[in-house]
């Protein structure tokens, strides 16, 4: 049995937190890429919504909601309207999207967000300050919601990340 050439493993950090998203609950993989957190999230039973500007490339995420949207040429957030249970973003950064993805939360939703922060320029892409936290801004964009986790720091020696796992209201009850 051969080995699947497109099939990338989750983050472990969004991995590590998947099951604070309640059996069946819906789930947002925001620029999804090739798709490897949504099948994450589709393997546990979830119903997914997968956007990414091409989702062509979101081979993983068969079964899936597909959503092809850029959301950054200033058209209107495609899922007013909608909430999730889960929002997931990886290896993202457009700071106007955030009041829509912290809109798209449900009550009790997780958001679980990693990305690139400020000192990567030293490891490598990306280095555009646009496309890199500041000290602290995971923190600051999640403001109001509860955090479970947050880590900002140097990775392996090889990039500089933040990552978050926040709900919308009081943490889960075996956290609280």
């Amino acid at each position: 049995m051969g080995t699947d050439p497109f099939r990338v493993a989750p983050s472990p950090w969004i991995a590590r937190f998947a099951a604070l998203v309640p059996a069946g609950g819906t789930v947002l993989d925001l620029a999804c890429g090739g798709g490897r957190h949504s099948r994450l999230f589709l393997e546990r039973g979830h119903p997914v919504t997968a956007m990414d500007r091409d989702v062509a490339q979101a081979r993983l995420a068969e079964g899936a909601e597909l959503i092809a949207a850029d959301l950054e040429d200033g058209s209107p957030w495609p899922l007013a309207g909608r909430s999730f249970d889960a929002v997931v973003v990886t290896n993202y950064l457009w700071r106007p999207l955030f009041p829509s993805i912290l809109a798209a939360l449900k009550p009790g939703g997780a958001l679980l967000y990693e990305t690139f922060a400020a000192g990567n320029e030293a490891f490598g892409r990306p280095a555009n300050p646009d496309h890199l936290l500041k000290r602290g801004e995971l923190l600051e964009l999640a403001g109001g919601l509860t955090v479970i986790a947050y880590e900002d720091g140097i990775e392996g020696g090889t990039k500089v990340v933040q990552r978050i796992c926040a709900v919308n209201g009081p943490g889960p009850a075996a956290l609280t």
